[in-house]
């Protein structure tokens, strides 16, 4: 088969509120976001400009104070008016999950990603239209919302993450969007351990999400740097890919990354599989203006079916 066509100029998949969520305003460094019924502020150094609308920003409910940050460059606490909770329920199309005010300025899901949600539910109702269930690969999985989109789509979902605490609340998403009985697998565990293991027993899949984090800890102390050991993870991942797989989605949040470079990877990894690699960046779009922020990098790889 022939080398995939790489599409010559970047894209913007954008992400517009929806009822649980919106970008309200931005600006002087920070954004503010309804997250259900809680304002938020967090930093965002991108938005250099002013806000618009300066009069909503004293009435937010909670903000994220970086100065408290330890050695983690994304950690910091919130600081409260009045009462919280711990965690809340949100809702994305069919799928339910909880809001938390987590250590790392995010709320235990990104809503930049709901781009790749769309695109996900998409192609996985696509590739099922002959009645077969896809079998879907989502590596360093976090809370699940991508899981949740697929499994509610019609796929067969296998859910990668180091972390014990992250899956457990991945699982209680589950539990809340009534998806449970849905054929997830739950998998704690290095991701690059279980690749290489899959590739050894030659398993298949039709779609695969890839969403490394800069740096990070497998559960045995295992080291993850993404510059260093996503070229070799991206590598077995094509080779997990089945013969009539529909898309690989590689997306990350690195400064020093882009779309341009991800892109080039995946044409490398994928250079006999056809198909067609985009690329660019994840922005959220402030409610009521032209405005949007430029969030995290994207290659998406797509074949057949796939939108």
């Amino acid at each position: 088969m022939s080398r995939p066509t790489v599409a010559d100029a970047p894209g913007v998949m954008r992400t517009e509120g929806w009822a649980d969520y919106a970008l309200l305003d931005s600006g002087d460094g920070r954004k503010l976001e309804r997250y259900g019924s809680y304002t938020v502020v967090r930093p965002e150094p991108q938005c250099l400009w002013a806000p618009q609308k300066p009069h909503l920003w004293a009435k937010a409910d909670a903000v994220f104070d970086p100065a408290a940050a330890t050695d983690d460059e994304d950690a910091g606490r919130w600081r409260f008016q009045g009462r919280h909770e711990e965690a809340w329920p949100l809702a994305w199309r069919d799928v339910r999950f909880l809001g938390r005010f987590t250590a790392f300025r995010h709320l235990a899901f990104f809503p930049e990603q709901a781009a790749n949600w769309a695109f996900l539910d998409e192609a996985v109702r696509r590739a099922g239209q002959d009645g077969s269930q896809p079998k879907v690969l989502n590596l360093f999985g976090y809370t699940g919302v991508a899981t949740l989109a697929m499994a509610a789509a019609g796929a067969q979902v296998t859910h990668v993450d180091a972390s014990k605490k992250a899956v457990a609340m991945a699982r209680e998403n589950a539990e809340l969007s009534k998806l449970a009985e849905r054929p997830i697998r739950w998998i704690v565990e290095d991701a690059r351990r279980y690749v290489q293991r899959e590739v050894r027993r030659g398993s298949k899949y039709d779609g695969i999400i890839l969403d490394p984090p800069k740096y990070g800890r497998g559960p045995d102390g295992q080291v993850w740097r993404l510059f260093e050991d996503l070229p070799e993870l991206a590598r077995l991942c094509g080779e997990l890919l089945s013969e009539n797989a529909s898309f690989l989605i590689l997306n990350a949040y690195a400064e020093r990354i882009s779309g341009a470079a991800l892109s080039g990877l995946l044409a490398e990894v994928l250079q006999d599989r056809g198909g067609r690699i985009d690329w660019g960046e994840l922005a959220l779009v402030e409610d009521g203006a032209e405005r949007q922020i430029g969030m995290s990098f994207y290659a998406r790889w797509s074949q057949g079916g796939a939108p």
